[in-house]
């Protein structure tokens, strides 16, 4: 073969990854060289590295992992005639504990496989058949950007920018990929409806306010390794990361002397790997076990009573806020002495099916041992009630004096006081002039019967006067995300009003592959990864860092990056100009960007060729660092909170104003949710069943990445005893339903998972067969669609089923 030949096949490779088998069989046809048969072999992982590099130069490109898994990592990208062939992550210097590097995980050490596996998408496609049927046609970009473009017009002049839509979305999250470019191309189009929360945190987010006025209640990880015991409530940062390095920072407080105990119904990775202990619980029955806590703490006194008088109000019927005299204070609650059932260690074990002297003496631990943390992880308030276990576990470290303190845990979603933020650069903004928003977990709604919604239904925005949304949601733009029904609560309901052509009157995507929420799109429109365009990415939630993102390879298949598809988007609306700068493509932005970030904050960032090498720059951590409402504990007065008392408000008069005491009590309580052991649908239903993070995948991106699927295959796992009462051996096919759908999926028989509790990982791509029964294991044709009660978050983890072996 010619070397053009050669360039010619290499090509070919750039458009779908071969197998081993057709590698051959086209290897021995062709008469491939050496150096090609190398490259091919290499980007599916056949043969060791060395046999490919002498082949040519490999240029090694700093990049990331710009997902939603929980952290933002380095990718250290080997490039070798414009083929990605290796990854590799931060481990090449120095591993400073001050600033650690940035290691990616199995995911993005992997991500050379999605780039290049074969069901990437190459061309847009137009729906034939019924949405969600996955029918197509290719057409050009130019026919599909003005069908998207004369859509956008006709919804606007017919029913107004309010009822145009983009959905949640974080299959990407630089500036240039992801849901934020379409963002800013609808804010320039006039606005669209937005939407507030998000289906990670809406619980935690919203109720931690309602306690201390702020969702800061945390401080640096260094300050961890001041800490003396560490509860990791439904916390697993080996699988979801909670920030690059959390499980280093653990595993740095655990020698330097902490104890760790999880509570969770699994036996997690991190179980495994960052605790000493592990208690299994109910699912849905963490506020049972938080009260018995504060029953032990406060019957036994051993809390600080002092504390939290001067601190708090609330706890007590002599420290109850104005106007609020008469009402139930914490302490009476924990007593029962306004219920008549006093919140024992007994009381608990009935629900959690934690032996009552196992949470005595974690309350007596948790009670004794300063100073001491409470992490509250993010499953246990995707349930039915979900801001009680958040408000609950913030007033556990007030009973104790472990907020304010180095070492201690104000608990809640915990943002550190200090930032934890790098200072980054982003396109200018653009306001939203639609005044309206919903919660994101309620879309479904706002398609169905959007002109029915008002401020009960969540929606904000609405002037003096107006009731209801002007409009039902008519155009739907889902840019990156899997949320428009893989990842939304009860699927099947949710197809149905996707399929209504009458509602959602037209539906565009942006993906990398035909996703089961691309597959109800009129339009789509195939995007490039991350690693094929140029952006920025910070950090996620904990250590201040900033990461490069510059074009790695070209982009594959003629795809291009959202923020491109959106420029021609604009063009066709005549906004090019204003979208673009002038003109600027990504590489233009990305320029300006990095120098921004260099010329305004060079004692950080360095100049801008150091600042390349090395891909990423963290800000360094420091001795000492800020705790959380230090200031307000040494003097109140001076420094009160944010709350409408200046105090932490144990009882949240804002709250009590709302009088729905069942659902939203003022003082946090243990509520029995409507799909659990004791409600009237376990008769049908028995086993609890919850959707963990798994290390398979972000959320469900990389669901379709055989090498993940080989590691971390999709199954139920199930415990010995519940599989033994029904037969099923290890590997069994097994049907799991309930009343709003069902799957089929192959049995992992464990003891490593509570009784009673069925765990199916999240993020599976729904994949029905000719009955409508999922065959992939997606848990969402088993969840509910309807929200907490506060927040209006989702309660995905509050699912009851049946299990019964194929």
């Amino acid at each position: 073969m010619s070397k053009n030949e050669d360039t010619s096949l290499l090509t070919r490779l750039n458009e779908a990854t071969l197998s081993r088998r057709s590698f051959l069989k086209w290897s021995a046809a062709a008469g491939a060289t050496a150096a090609l048969t190398s490259k091919v072999n290499l980007v599916n992982g056949m043969y060791p590295l060395t046999e490919a590099l002498a082949a040519g130069d490999v240029q090694v490109i700093p990049t990331g992992c710009a997902h939603n898994c929980g952290g933002r990592c380095i990718l250290k990208a080997h490039v070798q005639d414009g083929v990605i062939v290796r990854i590799t992550s931060d481990t090449d210097r120095p591993d400073d504990p001050m600033d650690p590097q940035l290691r990616a995980c199995v995911r993005g050490r992997s991500y050379r496989r999605r780039v290049y596996a074969p069901d990437r998408l190459k061309s847009p496609l137009r729906r034939t058949g019924p949405r969600g049927s996955g029918l197509y046609e290719e057409i050009s970009w130019d026919e599909a950007i003005g069908i998207v473009a004369d859509e956008l017009i006709r919804v606007k002049e017919t029913y107004g920018n309010s009822a145009i839509y983009s959905h949640y979305a974080t299959g990407a999250y630089t500036n240039t990929a992801g849901a934020a470019p379409v963002g800013r191309l609808l804010n320039l189009f006039g606005g669209s409806l937005g939407f507030y929360n998000n289906y990670s945190w809406a619980c935690i987010q919203a109720a931690t306010p309602t306690v201390y006025g702020t969702q800061n209640t945390g401080q640096s990880r260094l300050d961890w390794l001041n800490t003396k015991l560490i509860l990791m409530w439904g916390w697993n940062p080996a699988e979801m990361i909670d920030g690059t390095n959390t499980m280093y920072f653990l595993k740095r407080a655990r020698a330097a002397g902490a104890k760790t105990i999880l509570i969770d119904p699994r036996h997690s990775m991190s179980a495994v790997g960052l605790a000493d202990e592990w208690i299994p619980i109910r699912p849905g029955t963490d506020v049972a076990m938080m009260a018995a806590m504060a029953y032990v703490i406060i019957t036994e006194g051993l809390g600080d009573e002092e504390f939290v008088n001067k601190y708090a109000i609330g706890y007590d019927a002599q420290h109850m806020p104005e106007g609020y005299e008469n009402a139930e204070s914490f302490k009476a609650y924990i007593l029962g002495e306004s219920d008549g059932v006093p919140k024992t260690p007994a009381w608990a074990e009935e629900y959690t099916g934690i032996p009552a002297d196992t949470i005595a003496r974690i309350g007596r631990e948790y009670a004794t041992t300063k100073p001491a943390m409470l992490y509250q992880g993010y499953g246990m308030q995707r349930r039915a009630y979900g801001e009680q276990v958040v408000r609950m576990g913030c007033v556990l470290p007030v009973l104790t004096g472990n907020v304010g303190i180095p070492g201690g845990w104000a608990s809640g979603v915990g943002f550190a006081i200090s930032g934890e933020s790098a200072p980054g650069a982003n396109f200018p903004a653009v306001a939203n002039a639609v005044p309206y928003s919903i919660p994101c977990f309620v879309y479904t709604e706002a398609i169905a019967h959007g002109k029915e919604m008002g401020r009960a239904d969540g929606v904000r925005g609405l002037a003096e006067g107006e009731e209801t949304l002007p409009n039902s949601i008519k155009f739907l733009y889902n840019s990156a995300g899997n949320c428009l029904t893989n990842q939304h609560g009860n699927i099947n309901r949710t197809r149905e009003i996707l399929a209504d052509e009458s509602l959602a009157e037209f539906i565009v995507a942006h993906e990398h592959f035909l996703t089961p929420s691309a597959k109800f799109a009129d339009i789509v429109l195939p995007a490039c990864t991350f690693m094929e365009t140029w952006g920025t990415a910070s950090n996620w939630k904990y250590g201040p860092s900033r990461i490069l993102m510059p074009k790695v390879i070209e982009p594959l298949y003629g795809t291009k990056s959202d923020y491109g598809i959106s420029a021609l988007i604009a063009e066709r609306l005549g906004l090019y100009d204003e979208y673009t700068g002038g003109g600027k493509t990504e590489e233009d932005w990305y320029n300006e960007w990095v120098d921004q970030m260099v010329n305004d904050n060079a004692a950080i960032f360095g100049d801008r060729a150091s600042f390349e090498e090395r891909g990423s720059m963290t800000i360094p951590y420091t001795e000492n660092p800020p705790v959380a409402f230090a200031d307000f504990i040494a003097d109140p007065e001076a420094n009160p909170l944010g709350t409408p008392s200046g105090k932490i408000e144990i009882f949240s008069p804002a709250l009590a104003k709302l009088e729905k005491p069942e659902e939203i009590p003022a003082v946090p309580k243990f509520i029995i949710e409507w799909d659990s052991p004791w409600a009237e649908v376990a008769e049908k239903y028995p086993l609890q069943a919850v959707g963990h993070h798994y290390m398979h995948r972000i959320h469900s991106t990389m669901d379709n990445i055989d090498w993940m699927d080989e590691a971390f295959p999709q199954r139920a796992f199930i415990n010995s005893a519940d599989a033994e009462a029904r037969g099923i051996a290890d590997g069994d096919m097994v049907r799991i339903w309930n009343d709003r759908g069902e799957m089929i999926i192959p049995a992992r028989v464990t003891p490593r998972i509570m009784p009673g509790v069925v765990n199916i990982p999240q993020g599976g791509w729904y994949t029905p067969d000719a009955n409508g029964v999922d065959r992939r294991g997606c848990i969402n044709v088993l969840t509910s669609e309807k929200p907490t009660p506060y927040a209006m978050g989702n309660t995905q983890q509050t699912i009851m089923v049946q299990v019964e072996k194929v």
